[in-house]
């Protein structure tokens, strides 16, 4: 065993040497050293560098030497079957399972998600199993077997970690099934953050549950320096956590989405992006507006897309005529809001909330002559654009009604 270790140490070591040789030669001369200054320059680094590689390899040799003494044939043998068979077992489980997801994917989106979010992590916990099965033949120094304890542990941790991960998935599908399908953006912006926040969430909780069990480190000392640092990074950056916190209030309270025509702080545009920090406005001009989100946990939103009916106020100015009796001329009026063609385009309601025309004033020669409808809208975006053709459509058959009447228009408004 002591020639095998010389061996192994004396090829090692000659090949470090040949290669730390070249490499800092070719750095001084490139340096601009005569040759013969950077040959011995050379040849002193590399001394340096192989002297601490043979006291590397002895102590490696050192406390891997009783292991390779002590350990009998069949232990080896034992301990690369045990991680064949595990391999093979691990890829047989997780074929099987992808194969079962497949099959449940039609019908039963949220266990064919399980299984595979878990085929993997699976393969991994019984690749560590089978490890630790090889490894109790093996015979290894206290701090060999610290070492590949802890190994051992960091694998199952590691496979549990990588499982709950991908579990994610799962509670992404949920909330994404209970979004209730009103507005489908804000519902996958709300499933979109929940995924973010509880894959951090369980990176952080892995990385000091592996600090503390694997490598013995003080996380209590950690969370109390954590706090400390993140006190000061809150103070120091309140109004982004205050934009954050809007937008979490955004996408739960869903006051308006992206699409939605909203009227806030007297500006009136159309929503185009909601995000963790700002959300931005298109304005009728077409200038586009960033609003910080904070400012809507105080600030009033009117959400002009959800109305349900745009009433529009119409006034029509009509010349007084002694001869013509008033009432005769609100009925004129009237029977042009209920206008079979009036009435089917603007989708009135005329059982519940039928047009109103009523005599309002009159002003020395003048008759004014009020009346209101509401044109239903109902949150369709393209009902929105056609409301202007409505109108126009409703003052051409005053103007029609009237003037066939030979009644004189002033004004229609």
């Amino acid at each position: 065993m002591r020639n095998f270790r010389k061996t192994v140490t004396g090829v090692l070591t000659s090949v470090l040497f040949v290669f730390v040789s070249t490499l800092t030669s070719t750095g001084y001369a490139q340096e601009g050293a005569a040759p013969a200054d950077a040959d011995a320059a050379a040849a002193a680094a590399s001394q340096d560098v192989v002297a601490a590689a043979e006291e590397q390899i002895e102590a490696a040799f050192t406390v891997l030497g009783p292991t390779f003494r002590e350990t009998p044939w069949y232990g080896w043998l034992i301990l690369l079957g045990s991680i064949f068979v595990a391999l093979l077992i691990g890829r047989i489980v997780q074929s099987s399972l992808r194969a079962m997801a497949a099959r449940c994917q039609a019908d039963r989106k949220i266990r064919a998600t399980v299984l595979r979010d878990i085929a993997k992590p699976l393969s991994l916990a019984i690749l560590t199993v089978g490890l630790t099965i090889g490894l109790v033949f093996i015979y290894t120094e206290p701090s060999v077997d610290r070492f590949m304890r802890g190994v051992i542990t960091l694998l199952f941790l590691l496979s549990i970690g990588w499982c709950f991960y991908n579990l994610v998935d799962v509670v992404e599908e949920l909330l994404a099934s209970m979004g209730g399908g009103t507005s489908p953006v804000a519902d996958r912006m709300i499933v979109q953050l929940v995924g973010k926040s509880l894959r951090i969430f369980l990176v952080v909780i892995f990385t000091l549950v592996v600090a503390q069990n694997v490598f013995g480190l003080n996380v209590t000392g950690w969370l109390a320096g954590l706090g400390i640092v993140g006190l000061g990074v809150s103070l120091a950056s309140q109004d982004s956590v205050k934009n954050f916190f809007g937008s979490i209030t955004v996408f739960l309270d869903r006051p308006f989405t992206v699409g939605d025509v909203i009227n806030f702080a007297g500006a009136t545009g159309s929503v185009e992006e909601i995000g963790l920090r700002s959300t931005r406005i298109r304005v009728p001009n077409g200038n586009l507006i960033t609003v910080p989100n904070m400012k809507f946990i105080d600030g009033t939103v009117e959400n002009i897309s959800r109305r349900p009916s745009i009433r529009r106020d119409l006034t029509v100015t009509i010349k007084h005529e002694p001869t013509r009796n008033p009432a005769e001329l609100v009925d004129v009026i009237r029977s042009v809001l209920q206008d079979a063609q009036v009435v089917e385009e603007g989708q009135f309601d005329m059982t519940g909330n039928p047009p109103v025309v009523y005599l309002d004033s009159f002003n020395g020669d003048s008759l004014v002559i009020k009346g209101s409808y509401w044109y239903q809208v109902r949150g369709d975006a393209e009902r929105e654009k056609r409301y202007f053709q409505h109108v126009q459509l409703v003052n051409q058959k005053l103007l029609a009604t009237l003037e066939g009447a030979q009644i004189a228009v002033k004004q229609i408004a």
